[in-house]
């Protein structure tokens, strides 16, 4: 006896299985260059690609350095505290630093909200490389809850001569579509609890 040769339905829908997971690898790894050009693009805000070498400004004792402000704010719609721990730091160009923002929410539910951030003056903002920050996702705050919100950044030792302040600023919006999903999800929750 021979055995049956596999039903061409089952190839079929193995191969479709097969090309939606390598879909799905592709999109992954596809994601980080996606947002780098969208936060390049859109927000104007260039992300560090790797560790900038120092600067070399070792032949001096003396090392350049630039001010930095801190400036933040929300929407009108999004009931938040927001504002920056420091609103200046003298940085060397090339060095890794942090600085910190505060936010509060003080309505008496939890909302989402997302940062949009800008460098000022514009021409900066190719030489400003951010990290690791608190603007690349959306973040949620519970009733009355207090977090302090890190930023990682370096200033790009490049940066022309005559630039010597550059300004960090962000405007936190309401995220209406998170908002609402987390409220249905609560209810979900709650109504799943009940008896």
């Amino acid at each position: 006896m021979t055995t049956p040769a596999p039903k061409p339905e089952r190839n079929a829908g193995m191969g479709r299985l097969i090309g939606v997971a390598l879909a799905v690898f592709v999109l992954t790894f596809s994601l980080v260059p996606l947002y780098r050009i969208a936060c390049e693009k859109v927000f104007g805000v260039r992300l560090e690609r790797g560790a900038s070498p120092p600067a070399a400004a070792s032949a001096g004792t003396s090392k350049r350095t630039v001010r930095v402000e801190f400036d933040g704010g929300v929407n009108s719609k999004l009931p938040w505290a927001f504002h920056p721990e420091r609103l200046t730091m003298d940085v060397v160009p090339g060095e890794l630093n942090e600085a910190l923002y505060f936010a509060r929410n003080d309505s008496d539910r939890a909302l989402v909200g997302s940062a949009v951030p800008s460098v000022a003056p514009a021409r900066a903002s190719g030489y400003f490389n951010k990290t690791e920050c608190f603007c690349f996702t959306a973040q949620t705050l519970q009733a009355g809850e207090k977090r302090d919100m890190p930023v990682r950044f370096i200033v790009d030792p490049d940066l022309p001569a005559d630039v010597k302040t550059i300004t960090l600023s962000y405007t936190f919006f309401k995220n209406d579509a998170l908002t609402e999903q987390l409220v249905s999800a609560s209810a979900a929750t709650a109504a799943h609890a009940a008896p």
